[in-house]
């Protein structure tokens, strides 16, 4: 008899289901108590629960692929470095380890034993984006991790019940935003106490004295649920390709994608190796969006877990791009990391064209400044903020990409009132760009015209990690790429999509973001579709009479 049959199983399935509401309520206290504005405002983040060997059994919806999917790994770390024996109740641990979390150091990791009755029972893990942990503020000129801020290996951050004090000073004098970095480490402490609470009081009211049942039946179910979808699909190898802007000089990505009778398996050989520039990818990261577009395909209504995450495997060469290695500088890893959807949907749009979308803007285009709060400048009055923006998401065969949607980091766009209100920035326009989607039989997503100005009379300094300048978003079919980004000046001067710009004072910052691509020939558009698009203000006249043939 197994672990999974020593518990009915209308019993199993509602413990599930609690489990799922325990770590969305995890989340939504860290959301909500985050310091944090991407975190706060745009849920950059993530919230889960592990059984006793360190395996995922339910993340929160509230969060994105890269945090989920790379949280998944680093309680294995964890427990690699503190065996659970060693584990007592009270016991919080803490990391940002790029290659043990979520790639970059600006995310950091807790992980929580939970204790019933003196027993440890499970573990809840969190992590989320901390707006400054020293490093950079240029967000593209690090050359090794070593630059890149507060490095923490995997520490006990609380011991027991007793606050790890000096950690906490150390961590508060490495960063330029000392009480908003602090509030983050305790909004990540409390939201797994939180979960750990919620658990007990679960299994109190089933007379459970362990998960063991609970968690095989999980996994068991889920990573046959994916098997079965898996099955339905043509076996075969498949190749992608994909060319990022990257600084300076190009990134050609490559990837072979080859399904079987016993999962999906990427492999990355062909991509370039490590480059000197901070866009280098720890293995985590690559496995967290390269899981997460299988998913998309052939996952989408499976819960994902270590179960249904199993089936989905990388390999790529040790020192390429995608495999970095320490020391390498890895603070921009989602500049990457973000495209291999695009890399992966290539590959799969050869096997199952008719569930694949044309390609996304991927990378996020968030606004971020520093800049003066005062005039004149007071060198212990600055602001450091950022905002999330986003571009279009690609046509999919059945319907148009998402305007303004941060595909595929689900990382929700921010308002641009607490930008506002933390800084001395006004945004001046926020509007969808008009004829930015490329055109289709579906239509790509919109991507957005965003125009902002510091009302001090002095300069700021503006902070660009962009991609999509020099190769849009690429339609199929037919359709037509979205429009290529773009950084000016309100003068008309052309910004580097990567660097730190100071921006003269009245002068005004113009971004604007790319659009999706689209799908199949725009000349079979459902006229209804045209007419609602010119009449919403998506495309221009000339649009509609010149490609769509209105």
């Amino acid at each position: 008899m197994t672990a999974a049959d020593s518990v009915d199983l209308v019993t199993k399935q509602i413990v599930w289901n609690r489990l799922t509401a325990i770590v969305e309520e995890q989340a939504q206290v860290l959301q909500s108590t985050a310091f944090s504005t991407i975190v706060r405002e745009s849920g950059d983040l993530a919230a889960g629960v592990f059984d006793a060997r360190g395996r995922m059994l339910a993340q929160a919806v509230t969060g994105t692929p890269g945090h989920v999917n790379s949280m998944a790994l680093a309680v294995g770390h964890v427990i690699a470095h503190y065996p659970l024996h060693e584990m007592r109740p009270g016991d919080v641990f803490i990391h940002n380890d790029p290659w043990m979390g979520t790639g970059h150091t600006n995310d950091i990791s807790v992980t929580t034993p939970c204790f019933l009755d003196g027993k440890l029972v499970a573990i809840f893990a969190c992590n989320s984006h901390i707006m400054d942990i020293g490093g950079p503020i240029d967000r593209v000129s690090s050359t090794d991790v070593f630059m890149e801020g507060l490095y923490l290996p995997i520490v006990k951050i609380v011991d027991a019940g007793v606050m790890n004090e000096a950690l906490m000073a150390v961590i508060r004098a490495n960063t330029r935003q000392p009480v908003e970095t602090v509030g983050d480490v305790y909004s990540l402490i409390n939201c797994n106490a939180i979960g750990g609470k919620r658990l007990a009081e679960t299994m109190r009211e089933f007379a459970l004295d362990r998960l063991d049942a609970i968690s095989d039946y999980i996994i068991e179910t889920s990573r046959e649920a994916v098997l079965r979808e898996i099955a339905k699909l043509p076996k075969g190898t498949w190749h992608g390709e994909l060319t990022l802007d990257g600084n300076n000089e190009p990134i050609h990505l490559k990837a072979a994608l080859t399904i079987s009778d016993t999962g999906i398996h990427v492999d990355y050989t062909g991509s370039p190796p490590m480059t000197k520039r901070n866009y280098n990818v720890p293995l985590c990261y690559t496995l967290a969006y390269t899981s997460y577009a299988i998913g998309c395909v052939v996952a989408k209504d499976i819960p994902n877990n270590h179960g249904s995450l199993e089936p989905r495997t990388i390999s790529a060469p040790e020192g390429s791009i995608v495999n970095a290695l320490k020391p390498a500088a890895v603070l921009a890893r989602a500049q990457i990391g973000l495209m291999l959807p695009d890399l992966i949907f290539n590959c799969l749009r050869q096997a199952v064209p008719h569930r694949v979308p044309a390609e996304n803007t991927g990378v996020l285009w968030s606004l971020r400044a520093k800049g003066p709060r005062s005039s004149p400048p007071r060198l212990d009055d600055h602001y450091l903020v950022q905002l999330v923006t986003t571009g279009g998401m690609g046509a999919l065969p059945s319907r148009d990409g998402m305007s303004a949607t941060g595909f595929p980091s689900g990382v929700r766009g921010g308002p641009v009132e607490v930008f506002e209100s933390l800084s001395t920035i006004i945004v001046w326009q926020k509007e969808y760009r008009i004829d930015s989607g490329g055109a289709g039989k579906t239509r790509g997503g919109l991507g957005q015209h965003i125009e902002l100005q510091s009302l001090l009379d002095e300069s700021f300094l503006y902070n660009a990690v962009y991609e999509r300048v020099d190769n849009p978003p690429r339609g199929y079919d037919g359709g037509q790429n979205g429009a290529a980004g773009r950084l000016l000046l309100g003068s008309g001067a052309k910004l580097a999509a990567k660097g730190a710009h100071i921006i003269p004072p009245g002068e005004r910052v113009v971004v604007l973001s790319p659009g999706g691509g689209g799908l199949g020939d725009p000349k079979t558009r459902d006229r209804a579709l045209v007419l609602a698009d010119l009449r919403d203000g998506m495309i221009s006249a000339e649009a509609a009479k010149d490609i769509y043939g209105l």
